[in-house]
C-alpha cells in the first residue's frame, strides 16, 4: 500500500508466489486480503508491489517490519522477543497421516525438484508431498524464501486449487530454526520434513503447535522430533 515492507535478497522467479506466501507466513495479510499485485523491475532490483485491504493495512501498521534481509536470515528486524514468538494457532489435528515408506518416498523425491540447485548448487528447496506425489516445489538461495513461495504456491489460488496445507507435509532441504517451524505452521501444514537438524527452540515450538517434525531425513531413514502419532504403520494405512 505504498510503504516499504522488507527488502530482501532472494531468486528472481516465483515473486508473486514469494509475496503471498511471505504475507501469509509473517501474518501480513491472508491471500483474500491482498487486493492486487505487481511486480515492477527497478534499476537495483524488483519491485513486489502489494495492495492489501484495510483490515490488513491495520496489521502491517501495528506491526511495522523494515528490514534488511540477507539470505540466510529469518528474524532481521524484528523489534522484540514477543515479535518473534508471535501468536500462532496451533495446527489443526486432522486426518493427515504418513508412513514411514511414505516419508522416505517424499526425501527421495527432492532431488528431482532441484534444477536450480543442479546448475548452482547454491539453492535449497521447499516441497509439499501429499504421500504420494510432491505437488509443488519451490527453490531459492534462501531456506525462508523457498519455503515462502511454496506456502504462495499453495495459497494464492494462482495455480488452481492444487492442494489444500492440510493434507500434506513441508519437505524441506535445510536445517529447521524456530522462524520455519512459524511458518509451516502459518501455512497450516501438519507435519515438518527436513534432510538436516532442527534447533531445540524450533522442537520446543513444533511441539507446543501441535506440529510433526521429522528431520535427519534420507531416503533409508529419519528421525520423529514431535507429535509421532502422524506417523503410523503400512498395516494402518491400509485401513
Amino acid at each position: 500500500n505504498g510503504t516499504t515492507q522488507a527488502v530482501m535478497m532472494a531468486t528472481p522467479d516465483h515473486l508473486a508466489d514469494f509475496a503471498y506466501g511471505f504475507a501469509l507466513t509473517e501474518g501480513l495479510a491472508r491471500p483474500d486480503e491482498i487486493e492486487s499485485l505487481d511486480v515492477v523491475e527497478t534499476e537495483r532490483g524488483l519491485d513486489v508491489q502489494l495492495w492489501v485491504n484495510i483490515a490488513a493495512e491495520a496489521r502491517l501498521k501495528a506491526r511495522r517490519r523494515v528490514m534488511a534481509g540477507p539470505v540466510g536470515c529469518g528474524l532481521c528486524g524484528i523489534d522484540s522477543l514477543e515479535q518473534a514468538l508471535r501468536d500462532l494457532t496451533p495446527v489443526p489435528h486432522g486426518a493427515f497421516r504418513l508412513t514411514p515408506a511414505q516419508v522416505m518416498a517424499g526425501v527421495a523425491a527432492l532431488p528431482g525438484q532441484q534444477a536450480l540447485h543442479d546448475a548452482t548448487r547454491a539453492a535449497h528447496c521447499a516441497a509439499f508431498w501429499d504421500g504420494a506425489r510432491v505437488v509443488v516445489a519451490r527453490e531459492d538461495v534462501g531456506r525462508h524464501n523457498a519455503l515462502d513461495k511454496l506456502a504462495g504456491a499453495l495459497v494464492s489460488g494462482r495455480m488452481g486449487n492444487i492442494a489444500h496445507p492440510t493434507n500434506g507435509a513441508v519437505i524441506l532441504t535445510s536445517r529447521v530454526s524456530i522462524d520455519l517451524v512459524q511458518k509451516v505452521a502459518a501455512l497450516g501444514a501438519p507435519a515438518l520434513v527436513a534432510v538436516s537438524s532442527p534447533t531445540a527452540d524450533a522442537v520446543d515450538l513444533a511441539e507446543h503447535l501441535g506440529l510433526t517434525l521429522i528431520a535427519q531425513a534420507r531416503p533409508d531413514r529419519f528421525e520423529v522430533f514431535t507429535h509421532s502419532d502422524r506417523i503410523i504403520s503400512e498395516a494402518q494405512n491400509v485401513r
